[in-house]
């Protein structure tokens, strides 16, 4: 096996073919964990990095410039979509993030407004544009969005909530309307997801954050059938990562969406996860966030751990089992790094 790039290290993981170590990226690799993004932050709101082009590639850039990561992911939200289906959004000043208005009637289901969806989020393709200029074919490039489900969970909350209550009582209570808001969500989502591979992303990750508030009988009705929906409009030359936080116990059931590559959080084993799948599907993580705010030897004992697990199988992707924590210590980062470099696969 020749040197492989970051690049076809990545791509090549995704399909569960050989490589000569694990590929690494983070998940929400940007953010205050980072001096350079904390300093944009003291000049930017964080929307306003969001949709200013030239800013979000900066933000995209700054962990790639930093550390040896094999994969960037686009710097943006998830919650763009439902603004550009006319449900705006703002951050509270206690924090949190909160919708301007909630769904509450099929009146305002009517009102959201699929059409043009890819014009008014051009200034993320913008950005992905520049990123795939900045890091060429060296690097990994990554788009994303919030599964149809996940998004929903706010759009009808009106934010976070404890429960769901409002979006679960839609389901049970009124399906066909429940159906219409996440047809409208799934129609965007193609329609940006198409425009990301179309501008140069080499995968896209769905984040099916809230998959874990459904009732395990109806997860596919609630959230899978809209994501496999999703995976068969898209170019099946494009890797697609789903990572459903919280569900690893029904990987079969996220396999059967037809995802390249699952990713698992720190729940569970990674080896355990792939001996009960029936096809070959690469798998995402799962090092637990938390240990990035420990010590280095204890990120290395950790990382070498998941490692050593996965090591007799195709397709691993390290990564961490969620995103990465404000007080994350960038030597930690290095750390992990420098483990998986000198991971030789078997």
């Amino acid at each position: 096996m020749g040197l492989m790039t970051s690049r076809e290290r990545f791509l090549a993981a995704c399909r569960c073919q050989p490589v000569d170590r694990p590929p690494i990226w983070i998940m929400r690799q940007a953010g205050r964990y980072l001096p350079e993004y904390r300093q944009l932050r003291s000049r930017y709101g964080f929307l306003e990095l969001v949709k200013t082009p030239e800013l979000a590639t900066a933000v995209t850039l700054q962990p790639l410039n930093r550390f040896r990561l094999d994969a960037g992911i686009l710097f943006c939200d998830i919650l763009v979509i439902p603004e550009a289906l006319g449900q705006p959004y703002h951050f509270k000043d206690e924090g949190g993030i909160e919708m301007d208005f909630r769904i509450e009637s099929p009146d305002q289901i009517d009102g959201l407004d699929a059409n043009g969806v890819g014009e008014r989020l051009d200034y993320a393709i913008q950005a992905i544009r520049m990123v795939r200029s900045e890091v060429g074919d060296r690097q990994a490039v990554l788009g994303f969005g919030g599964s149809p489900l996940t998004l929903a969970a706010y759009m009808v909350e009106g934010g976070c909530s404890p429960t769901f209550a409002r979006l679960k009582q839609l389901f049970w209570r009124d399906r066909p309307n429940y159906n219409r808001l996440l047809e409208k969500i799934t129609r965007a989502l193609i329609e940006f997801f198409l425009l990301q591979i179309g501008s140069g992303v080499d995968a896209v990750q769905i984040f099916d954050s809230w998959a874990a508030i459904c009732p395990a009988h109806a997860y596919d009705e609630m959230s899978l059938s809209w994501i496999r929906e999703i995976i068969d409009a898209l170019p099946r030359s494009t890797p697609v990562i789903l990572y459903a936080k919280g569900m690893a116990a029904h990987s079969r059931m996220l396999a059967s969406t037809g995802a390249s590559v699952l990713g698992i959080d720190w729940t569970v084993q990674l080896s355990r996860v792939h001996a009960g799948l029936e096809e070959p599907v690469a798998l995402q993580g799962n090092l637990d966030p938390l240990v990035m705010t420990t010590e280095p030897e204890i990120v290395e004992s950790e990382a070498r751990r998941i490692l050593e697990d996965m090591a007799p199988f195709p397709g691993h992707i390290f990564n961490l089992g969620h995103g990465i924590t404000p007080d994350a210590r960038i030597e930690n980062v290095h750390a992990l790094i420098e483990t998986v470099e000198g991971f030789a696969c078997r």
